[in-house]
């Protein structure tokens, strides 16, 4: 079986990549709704209102299950973990591909959701503890930049399909990528697995940690800057900056070169700079988004202003969750969790705040202005960090082996991880 922590010097273990593979579905089947609404509805005969509810189910799934999933799955090995909750999404999508009763597809939306909780709140750790404390961020990045990746090819990519073979051939095609997926976990990640030996009582003392807290209150702020603007980036393009409606999609794409740039270089630089990174990365996010409201009568200025937006505001996602992950020690599941129901927080928090924006005196520049205010206060919990320090105690894991041989005297038995180093 192939290793998944033995890997040249300099790459990530093939883990990683193989779970960011899972990220970039996870992402798809999220954002994909929006493209196929009016298809959904008009074969389920329900109103286009209604069928948006599978992106709210998603996301309360999102906020309130992962937590809950990370919790309840605490004592199964982490293996087991992420490939049941592949095999759990696989079989969300094939109830929603098939399904005739709109009840029953939101049930399995809210499933699938509560998948992809456990999913990411396990897979951030064996990511970071498989590429260890020198690329635990750059392994984080990887894993989001799948994420990302997904609304640069996944998102137009089931949008097309569901034109071309109708709204539910996506999600067969998620639900057999997710197959496919569950077996290269199960392949690449060993079954002799480093981890913590923790509990329940464990997990909920990490989060006594106000440092976790501070990274977490930057991930929901930061991504609600980010998420205000860009709900509502259409009409901010094709009414104030004169952009053809048909374009439009192609900003978009930019956005998400930029959101993939962002993730890609904040897992780079994370690692030895965090906190200077971060704070330079939300001090440009705000002042593109602040740039945005007076510049925005050009089409040049807003589409260079939104891609710079989502180049700095994603620098800063790999960065505090695997900076969130350290904080939280040797009881880490439960924070990866909540570090996805934070991102979902601002999602929420930042695009209901940028609609009610949008309808004030502010107007199309309202949710810019929005998104500014939430990555200017990103500052306040980034340099209260950068003040008390990211510096943590080493990790200890229980290394669990199968029984040893003869002569395998230590085999099984408890070994410290790996010092991680003081990081400024």
């Amino acid at each position: 079986m192939p290793s998944a922590t033995k890997t040249a010097q300099g790459k990530l273990p093939v883990v990683v990549w193989v779970l960011a593979a899972g990220a970039f579905l996870m992402g798809t089947t999220e954002f994909v709704i929006a493209g196929l609404l009016p298809g959904m509805a008009a074969d389920l005969d329900v109103s286009v209102s209604r069928t948006g509810l599978m992106i709210t189910v998603f996301a309360i799934g999102m906020i309130i299950g992962g937590p809950a999933m990370a919790l309840a799955t605490l004592r199964l090995p982490q293996r087991h973990t992420v490939v049941g909750s592949l095999a759990v999404f696989a079989l969300g999508h094939l109830v929603l591909a098939a399904g005739t009763d709109f009840t029953v597809i939101l049930i399995a939306r809210f499933v699938t959701a509560l998948a992809t909780g456990a999913f990411y709140a396990v897979g951030f750790v064996i990511a970071t503890t498989a590429a260890g404390a020198d690329k635990a961020t750059r392994a984080v990045g990887m894993i989001m930049g799948g994420l990302t990746l997904s609304n640069v090819l996944g998102v137009p990519i089931g949008s097309f399909a569901g034109q071309l073979i109708g709204w539910r051939g996506p999600f067969w095609a998620l639900a057999a990528l997710a197959a496919v997926a569950a077996a290269g976990i199960g392949r690449f990640l060993p079954a002799a697995e480093q981890r913590a030996a923790v509990s329940v009582r464990a997990e909920f003392k990490a989060l006594r940690n106000t440092r976790l807290w501070l990274a977490l209150s930057a991930a929901v702020l930061i991504m609600g800057g980010v998420l205000a603007a860009y709900t509502y980036i259409t009409p901010l393009l094709t009414d104030r900056a004169g952009i053809p409606a048909g374009a439009v999609p192609l900003v978009l794409i930019a956005y998400g070169v930029g959101a993939l740039g962002g993730t890609t270089l904040g897992g780079r630089m994370g690692d030895h700079r965090p906190m200077a990174t971060t704070i330079t990365a939300a001090a440009g996010t705000a002042l593109a988004l602040f740039l945005l409201i007076p510049l925005s009568t050009s089409a040049v200025a807003t589409i260079v202003l939104f891609a710079l937006m989502a180049l700095t505001g994603f620098t800063l996602n790999p960065i505090v969750t695997s900076l969130a992950v350290r904080f939280a020690g040797d009881a880490p599941t439960l924070t990866a969790s909540l570090t996805t129901s934070a991102y979902e927080t601002g999602v929420a928090a930042g695009s209901a705040l940028a609609g009610v924006a949008l309808g004030s005196s502010f107007g199309l520049t309202g949710p810019a202005l929005v998104g500014a205010v939430f990555a200017v206060l990103t500052l306040v919990p980034l340099i209260a960090l950068a003040v008390r320090g990211t510096a943590t105690r080493p990790r200890v894991t229980a290394r669990r082996t199968h029984a040893p041989g003869p002569g395998a005297e230590g085999a099984g038995e408890e070994q410290p991880a790996a010092p991680t180093p003081a990081r400024h």
